[in-house]
């Protein structure tokens, strides 16, 4: 009796085939994951932390300070736009708050380029934790926080305000939250100095559920101009 000859695999049970969709699955997951926008309501609930804050509140790794005392925190004055010097990010604030469900707001979709300031908490430069959000990117494109991942410890944002003031934070840590378990009272809790937390969204994206995590920048005030 003639040997059986072995059947050819189908096309789609082929090695080559299986690279072949693993890195098309790739390129969906870096190009489709660049959107943020689109009705995200927020990270969490500022309004729900707890009055003292949590392991990492006060920031991580320590820069060098600059001479002399701390500044003196500043009496509240709205903001009006936002610097980050190292990541080439100028933008205009806008006011936002919290949603029916108590969740932060962002800013509008169509409007990518502007950073949110949490109106219920602390304005930047005041003492405690003043609260600052925008878009990763929207539909259109990348929005004022691309690249927000990358900023290192030690680097600068600059908030003005409305009194003609500038609050200038010094970054402490960058730290990546998955939005199931984000930690409200590590991010939003109060602190007897004046910090600042600047927050967005990260990790892969789902057309059904969005982002799955958000970047958060822990900073602490270190000059007034």
């Amino acid at each position: 009796m003639a040997p059986r000859r072995r059947k050819r695999r189908p096309w789609y049970r082929t090695r080559a085939y299986r690279l072949a969709r693993t890195a098309l699955l790739v390129t969906v997951l870096v190009t489709v994951g660049s959107r943020c926008g689109g009705g995200h309501a927020g990270p969490g609930r500022p309004g729900d932390a707890v009055a003292a804050g949590g392991p990492g509140a006060n920031g991580g790794k320590s820069c060098e300070p600059p001479p002399g005392p701390p500044p003196d925190p500043l009496p509240r004055s709205r903001p009006t736009s936002l610097r980050i010097p190292s990541l080439g990010v100028d933008a205009p604030i806008t006011a936002i708050g919290l949603d029916g469900e108590r969740q932060l707001e962002t800013p509008p979709v169509d409007k990518p380029k502007l950073v949110g300031w949490y109106q219920g908490g602390p304005t930047p430069g005041e003492s405690g934790t003043a609260i600052a959000v925008g878009h990763r990117d929207t539909t259109t494109g990348p929005a004022v926080f691309a690249t927000l991942a990358f900023v290192k410890p030690c680097k600068v944002i600059e908030v003005k305000r409305a009194d003609g003031r500038t609050a200038v934070y010094t970054v402490d840590r960058m730290k990546v939250f998955d939005k199931a378990g984000f930690p409200d009272a590590e991010v939003y809790a109060p602190a007897a100095r004046p910090e600042l937390r600047v927050l967005t969204c990260g990790g892969f994206y789902s057309r059904r559920t969005g982002y799955t995590s958000n970047v958060v920048i822990f900073a602490h005030l270190t000059a007034t101009e």
